[in-house]
């Protein structure tokens, strides 16, 4: 299919778009924060990489990652039309989130990566790992 736009229209009215966030993704991690009582994040954060929460007192960033745009293997899906462009957004994506979390790791942060499709199936181990959650309390939750 043939855009209607030329490039720099195309690439003016993407630009327009801005972002909403994940929010079906980020909704239901609060959700899970909620259920297992965990206090202390917030949202907006000015940190390099933006993340989704932040937990300032504990020094811990949490990003809720959609797993087609940062490139997780569940999905396994690239789009058949405009393939390489594809790749080499989602390449962007990954490099940008290895430097993300470096940069924050040197600065003293715990950074925690969930993937959209843990978050939709309620997993928590990472939560668990980075001590937001206690052991027997994930147990519980992550079997049910």
């Amino acid at each position: 299919m043939t855009d209607t736009f030329s490039r720099k229209q195309r690439s003016d009215v993407m630009r327009a778009v801005k972002s909403k966030g994940n929010r079906s993704t980020e909704i239901k991690l609060i959700e899970i924060f909620k259920s297992h009582r965990i206090t202390g994040w917030r949202r907006n954060s000015t940190l390099a990489g933006r993340p989704d929460f932040v937990f300032p007192e504990k020094r811990i960033a949490v990003f809720a990652d959609g797993c087609f745009w940062h490139g997780h293997n569940c999905r396994n899906v690239t789009p058949s039309e405009h393939a390489e462009y594809w790749r080499k957004k989602i390449a962007r994506n990954k490099a940008r989130d290895r430097a993300v979390t470096k940069e924050l790791t040197q600065k003293g942060w715990k950074v925690v990566r969930i993937w959209e499709c843990e978050i939709r199936k309620g997993r928590t181990r990472k939560l668990k790992a980075a001590g937001l959650i206690s052991g027997r309390e994930s147990d519980s939750k992550e079997n049910a």
